[in-house]
């Protein structure tokens, strides 16, 4: 299945190799002595504790409306609350089957989609996305000047090879973001969103803007997860939401988890910001045709209770294989590092001491910063504009998830929550 693929193989013998580095050094594959709790330490449920206090502290501050922290290990839930107004305007208290808007974690949901078709040999990962949007053929990359007056021009060059699927896995393809940053090609993206469109739609807009660099040169976050949705919906011959659906929400029992909110009973359960963060705010609430595959699905703790599980498991749950081992080991494993000829820059956020898999950021080391942040080596996650946050810690069988609607106060919650989380082992 994977002789045609042969990314996948490689990145399983990068795994392999590094498995047998930390095995012969007497580490955990994913643990290393130098941070992240003693191997076989207990959770302290009565640890955990400090989260309630500094949540409720920060709803207080007005910082956020309300949050859900789940902690999960051994497959049993070790902690889950929920916190503050599901609506500070109506009162409405926040409850366990509230609906938040996840925005980039669904870039983690629509790259396992992706590789559920490279486990069934419908795409490849070296495949050039031209291959499903033929207009991808024609892209070209900026580069960006100043002419004989000192102005600022763009030309316009040839790629030196085309984008393909893995770079849109990685967010090497060059497809960027025109809300952050500076440059011509950013301007280049400026009404990329007006109107009504599909993932086709979207996808041949993409196509004629410029690759703000080389394919394979940077880490550049931005629209690399909404062209692969819609090359998933041309290798499936169904929509995005509707191949989602039928192979892993539906099976997962992740029955909430979708890109709009019809149902006036579960429009009611929605998770609203908080006044001053409605600038960024997603249309879950309003039927449009766009299922964007990089920011666009709303869903529930109990629905990444089940997400989670299936990414500790080694991407099964309850008897049924969603990505085969090799697949997984890919996912999980950094394609970005030393050696890789991928740059960084300030807006690298998988952040210090991570790498980058397929879709997740994956811990590779301790980092610069002393104390090293919490965490254990081979950890997996990704977090969104609101501050879903999903952590899966293979080394700890244990994952946890924080659900919010806070886009101004998202990052102190989530890394803060994570501290207290590993804090609470017994070292």
């Amino acid at each position: 299945m994977f002789a045609r693929n042969s990314a996948v193989s490689a990145s399983c013998l990068r795994y392999a190799t590094l498995l047998g580095a930390l095995l012969a050094a007497g580490a955990s594959p994913a643990a290393d002595a130098a941070f992240g709790p003693r191997p076989g330490a207990a959770l302290s449920a009565e640890k955990l504790a400090p989260i309630e206090g500094f949540i409720n502290g920060e709803i207080a501050a007005g910082h956020i409306p309300g949050a859900v922290v789940l902690v999960q290990r051994h497959g049993q839930p070790v902690y889950l609350k929920a916190f503050g107004k599901r609506d500070v305007n109506a009162g409405v208290p926040m409850t366990l089957d509230t609906i938040f808007p996840i925005h980039s974690v669904t870039k983690t949901i629509t790259s396992v989609a992706a590789m559920l078709l490279v486990d069934r040999g419908a795409i490849a990962l070296d495949d050039p996305v031209s291959k499903y949007i033929p207009s991808f053929a024609d892209t070209k990359v900026g580069v960006e000047r100043k002419d004989e007056s000192g102005r600022p021009v763009l030309d316009l060059v040839p790629p030196r090879r085309p984008i393909n699927i893995e770079d849109l896995l990685l967010h090497t393809s060059g497809i960027t973001y025109g809300f952050y940053g500076a440059g011509l090609v950013k301007v280049a993206y400026q009404g990329i969103y007006l109107g009504d469109f599909d993932n086709a739609g979207f996808a041949e807009r993409i196509a004629t803007r410029p690759l703000a660099e080389q394919p394979r040169t940077l880490w550049d976050y931005g629209h690399s997860a909404d062209v692969l949705g819609r090359v998933i919906e041309v290798a499936s011959g169904q929509s995005l939401y509707q191949f989602e659906k039928q192979n892993l929400l539906d099976p997962l029992g992740m029955t909430t988890t979708k890109f709009f909110l019809t149902d006036p009973a579960e429009r009611a359960r929605y998770a609203q910001p908080l006044d001053k963060d409605r600038h960024v705010e997603r249309n879950s609430l309003n039927v449009t045709r766009w299922e964007s595959g990089g920011g666009g699905m709303v869903s529930t703790v109990g629905d990444f209770a089940r997400y989670g599980q299936m990414l500790l498991d080694g991407g099964k749950l309850d008897g049924k294989t969603y990505l085969s081992p090799a697949t997984f080991a890919a996912m999980t494993t950094d394609h970005i590092g030393p050696g890789s000829g991928v740059a960084r820059n300030y807006f690298y956020y998988p952040g210090d001491g991570f790498g980058f898999g397929y879709g997740f950021g994956v811990r590779t080391g301790p980092g610069n910063a002393v104390p090293p942040p919490p965490g254990s080596l081979g950890e997996i996650k990704w977090d969104g504009a609101t501050g879903c946050y999903i952590v899966v810690d293979r080394a700890e069988d244990m994952f946890f998830v924080v659900m919010q609607d806070s886009p101004s106060g998202r990052i102190h919650v989530i890394t803060t929550v994570k501290k207290i989380i590993y804090d609470a082992f017994e070292n």
